[in-house]
């Protein structure tokens, strides 16, 4: 008898479900090696800095704890590039490689490889680099039922600029923000862009939406109409909001640019039609506002002369203030958005170089 309840307590304990596990599909199977060195993954540098237009290198190493031995020799090793989402919750694939197999995703076609100056190396080669690449990438690599993985962010050396259209202030909403970024050269920043531009002493009082859908504004010298004299400096966050029905400005962020961006010298002012057709002449196109910009910051390009661009703006870059030219500091100096047919202007133009 007391044989029996024993096995009848046993069967009973082994059909116990898990607290909180109620279907097959929610439990989670553990592995537990016990034999052989742990797989371990190690980018030896956490952020990688570098420019629109360039070529990078991810670093990403794979070793077994305890051993200078990259793998096992058991299971054919198998390297996945990815990249986060800003809330870590979405992967983009970007390039597997499993042996002699290799593959590329979507916009990294044709632009992406391994590294493998050793056996042990999984670092990621991007050529031609876009504004779209900046941002954190996963390195992993999976040997078997053992896996480990290593993140690095790739930054971009550029300039973050605020932009509302010709309607005016608060008047995108947040696909509308994209392509006008888009539009103007350049991406919609992201907050650790935005940030590192407050922290250069970017100071703007109108929101803007950035990348991650939350809308921001950057203030250094904290003043009435701008959340009061007495705040901190510092990003202000107005949250996340909808993104059809939202309407606020755009921070956008650009790199450098393989052309030349000038001030053309023609004899007399112009419309906005006859400024677009002197750039046309003159071998090249009206220039766009993240042209102006990028000029401005990464070249330091300074002139004291109202020209178009392209979204019918008339802007000047100074990078030496002087008086009569931006005399408080250094900034790309918005006229506005003159009349196209009457006004008079001169014209800023961009020849791409091949």
């Amino acid at each position: 008898m007391k044989t029996l309840l024993f096995l009848v307590l046993i069967s009973a304990c082994w059909a116990e479900p898990h607290p909180g596990n109620s279907s097959l599909e929610h439990e989670r199977i553990v592995h537990i090696q016990e034999n052989g060195p742990r797989l371990l993954v190690v980018a030896e540098q956490a952020k990688i800095f570098s420019h629109r237009g360039g070529n990078v290198t991810l670093p990403c190493k794979f070793y077994h704890e305890h051993t200078s031995a990259a793998g096992s020799g058991t299971h054919k090793i198998r390297v996945k590039w990815t990249k986060l989402t800003y809330d870590y919750l979405k992967e983009v694939d970007v390039f597997v490689a499993m042996g002699h197999h290799r593959k590329s995703y979507g916009s990294y076609q044709g632009r992406v490889s391994l590294r493998e100056s050793s056996e042990n190396d999984a670092s990621l080669v991007i050529t031609n680099i876009k504004l779209e690449d900046y941002g954190r990438y996963k390195c992993e690599v999976i040997e078997g039922l053992e896996d480990d993985t290593a993140v690095v962010t790739l930054n971009l050396e550029g300039v973050v600029f605020p932009y509302s259209p010709r309607l005016g202030r608060y008047n995108l909403n947040f696909h509308e923000a994209q392509r006008a970024c888009a539009e103007q050269d350049s991406v919609m920043a992201s907050f650790d862009q935005l940030y590192d531009a407050w922290r250069a002493g970017l100071d703007w009082c109108n929101a803007g939406w950035l990348s991650d859908g939350s809308v921001q504004y950057p203030i250094t010298k904290p003043r009435e109409p701008c959340g009061g004299r007495n705040t901190v400096p510092g990003v202000r966050n107005y949250g996340f909001w909808d993104k059809d029905k939202s309407r606020y400005d755009v921070f956008c962020f650009t790199s450098n640019f393989n052309g030349r961006f000038y001030y053309l010298i023609h004899p007399t002012k112009l419309t906005y039609d006859e400024a677009v057709q002197a750039c046309l002449k003159d071998g090249s196109q009206i220039a766009k506002v993240g042209q102006i910009f990028a000029a401005w910051k990464l070249l330091g390009y300074d002139r004291c002369d109202a020209g178009w661009l392209a979204d019918g703006s008339v802007r000047y870059p100074i990078s030496r203030p002087r008086k009569r030219c931006s005399p408080s500091e250094a900034a790309v100096r918005f006229v506005g958005f003159p009349d196209k047919k009457h006004k008079l202007y001169g014209v800023y133009c961009f020849r791409a170089y091949n």
